[in-house]
């Protein structure tokens, strides 16, 4: 069994893996454990596959996974981590600013007891308006909507066990949010500073767009996590507060027909606070019916796949529970 995997999505980085993989030989080699370096080519169009073939030639350690066409990066990454065998993941990037050298630092604060460890660019080698300001205000708008106190969301170099690493839901472009699925998945999460090197060859994959994406699936991931099992509760409250809004505007409506002096009351047919009213309260059931078919939405997910509302770390003299396990196969025998 191995010890350590480290997993690297590349797309066209062919002049940067060879120093890449020396970097990494060099860093694993005195740590005394098995590993493999699993390089994923997400859809090059440049030498990189043929640059990781000579790799694999010469290091059976290198692992190469060819993906068919550009996928992105987070399913690059679900890849490298599923075609990967290690007790410990560590991803990176392959673009060099990362720092292999800090690999040993994540192992050590890791045995302390983390489920992750991730890195921390404290002297951050990017471009200020492209790369970084945007990184800062995504960092800080993460923060503030999902409680997570990881100050930089955005660095791949981090290590993880394998039991978390197969748990996360990585699908769309959630790799900017692997601390915050972490966590929402009860690991214990430490942050250490790590180094950072500028670009020396290779274009970036990354722009301003990335930030209007950040912001969407910051939405989904808030959602997901914290009314996947009871949409009723957000789109019921919003559905009843259109309500209440809507009697408002009847309720004036009525006061400008009746309880004003004759000379300034307002008709009804001519106040578009009733057509406001109305369609407040079209919308107000509108979103209550969405929160109900969320409901059955969410009981056919749970109950067809056999999956629970929670996460066990361990247990103590307990047995897995095989009950739940034989209705979970009967499940998935009658969906098939």
């Amino acid at each position: 069994m191995l010890n350590l995997s480290v997993v690297i999505p590349v797309k066209d980085e062919c002049d940067n893996l060879t120093p890449l993989h020396q970097r990494l030989v060099d860093s694993l080699r005195p740590l005394g454990l098995s590993y493999e370096i699993v390089f994923v080519d997400d859809g090059s169009s440049d030498r990189t596959f043929e640059v990781l073939e000579e790799l694999a030639v010469r290091d059976e350690r290198v692992k190469v996974v060819r993906l068919r066409r550009n996928y992105g990066q987070t399913a690059a990454l679900q890849a490298g981590i599923d075609w990967s065998e290690g007790d410990i993941v560590v991803t990176m990037d392959g673009d060099l600013q990362n720092d292999p050298a800090d690999i040993p630092r994540l192992l050590e604060k890791l045995d302390e007891g983390y489920d992750a460890v991730l890195g921390l660019r404290a002297n951050r080698r990017d471009h200020l308006v492209i790369r970084k300001l945007p990184s800062w205000v995504a960092n800080w708008l993460i923060r503030r909507v999902t409680g997570v106190h990881i100050k930089d969301m955005g660095c791949t170099l981090r290590a993880m066990r394998r039991d978390l690493a197969d748990d996360l839901p990585l699908y769309g472009e959630m790799h900017r949010f692997i601390p915050v699925l972490a966590q929402q998945r009860g690991a214990k999460l430490a942050q250490i500073p790590v180094l950072h090197h500028p670009r020396r060859a290779g274009k970036t994959k990354y722009g301003l767009t990335r930030s209007v994406r950040v912001f969407l699936d910051l939405i989904t991931l808030k959602f997901l996590h914290s009314y996947v099992t009871r949409p009723m509760h957000v789109m019921g409250t919003a559905g009843l507060f259109a309500m209440a809004l809507g009697m408002v505007c009847f309720l004036a409506t009525l006061w400008m027909k009746y309880g004003l002096p004759i000379e300034e009351r307002v008709f009804l047919t001519g106040n578009p606070l009733l057509l406001f009213g109305v369609m407040l309260e079209l919308v107000g059931v509108q979103f209550i019916s969405m929160g109900l078919l969320g409901e059955l939405m969410t009981r056919t997910y749970f109950e067809s796949q056999g999956k629970t509302p929670y996460l066990v770390r361990t247990t103590l003299n307990l047995q897995a529970p095989t009950r739940r396990e034989e209705m979970t196969a009967s499940r998935k025998q009658r969906a098939a």
